[in-house]
């Protein structure tokens, strides 16, 4: 089958932790550039506006458009840094996921910690102490087994995590905007049913991109309805849960704790390190921060470096794209 040589362009630093070795996943008569986040060096700008295929994560008011673009494709799930409405009108905005495997494998890591205390138990012991030796009623611990995961949003990540926590026998409850049948699904709500939801579960876990419906979602009253001794995770968006209502929640205790790895504030390439929100959440014992690293293996990258492959070949054949967000208007 005949196809057409592309020019593809990796903007940015994001872009280029999946670079290397991309040569080898697509046909030699492709041209490959790569290019820096600020388009500031010679030559970038053009080749960014002539580019048949962007790799990227962001396109705003402050950039050159893409003029020749007929593929943008995000290296991640989420496009909310993408304005579509820059987009050049033949372009097709695709995706990438692949890191459901290491979301659910760090979501299940992240439960048992709480569950089984082997690095307390391994402190102790070297101090002499047998805290959790068996036999003593104190030392009685809880199963994952026995507790019921909630999960708001059940695409790629939460159908994955499901399987997952099927395997140590767990119940899984969701709550997704349209009605959800799964095997691996005890009990379901649509979202007029979230607050029900949010007090079924032990520990709830939000996995939903960042869109103007998602903002703010998982606000104080949901986390008041859920129960005082669950957990509330995100590996979602950091947005998606209300900033104030999650630290005010965790401040007063008003539930059992918080894994959060999805934030508020971010590093930028002027401020290398920051605060992850306005709020004090460092100061709080109750819960465990993660710098957005669930989704971040070996196999998320070769994952999400098959699927820009796989569009590229695609689009150089006249095939039909997959991933695919935003069509050409």
């Amino acid at each position: 089958m005949n196809t057409t040589p592309l020019k593809i362009v990796f903007h940015g630093q994001n872009a280029a932790n999946f670079r290397q070795g991309f040569e080898s996943l697509i046909g030699s008569e492709h041209q490959i550039l790569d290019l820096s986040d600020a388009l500031d060096q010679a030559g970038e700008r053009a080749h960014y506006e002539s580019a048949d295929v962007v790799i990227g994560i962001k396109l705003n008011d402050s950039m050159p458009v893409p003029l020749k673009a007929r593929l943008f494709h995000a290296p991640a799930a989420g496009t909310d840094a993408v304005n579509t409405a820059l987009l050049p009108a033949p372009c097709t905005l695709a995706n990438c996921f692949g890191h459901e495997n290491a979301i659910a494998e760090f979501v299940i890591a992240a439960l048992l910690m709480r569950h089984v205390p082997l690095a307390r138990a391994d402190q102790d012991l070297r101090q002499q102490r047998w805290t959790y030796w068996a036999g003593q009623k104190a030392a009685l611990r809880s199963e994952l087994g026995s507790q019921t995961i909630g999960l708001l949003g059940f695409g790629h990540i939460a159908q994955t995590l499901a399987l997952r926590a099927k395997a140590f026998g767990m119940r899984v409850h969701v709550a997704n905007r349209s009605p959800v049948a799964s095997p691996t699904v005890d009990q379901s709500w649509t979202l007029d049913g979230l607050h029900d939801f949010m007090g079924s579960a032990d520990a709830v876990v939000v996995s939903l991109p960042l869109t103007d419906n998602t903002v703010g979602m998982v606000d104080a009253q949901a986390i008041a309805a859920m129960r005082p001794d669950a957990v509330l995770m995100n590996v979602g968006r950091g947005a998606v849960i209300d900033e104030k209502a999650l630290y005010d929640a965790l401040l007063a205790r008003q539930i059992g704790g918080a894994v959060i790895d999805t934030w508020y504030q971010y590093p930028t390439p002027t401020q290398a390190e920051c605060a992850p929100s306005q709020y004090d959440f460092a100061a709080l014992d109750n819960v465990l921060m993660t710098p957005h690293m669930s989704g971040w293996t070996a196999g998320t990258v070769r994952r999400r470096q098959e699927t820009l492959a796989e569009n590229i070949g695609r689009l150089s054949r006249g095939e039909a794209l997959i991933n695919v967000l935003h069509g050409p208007r």
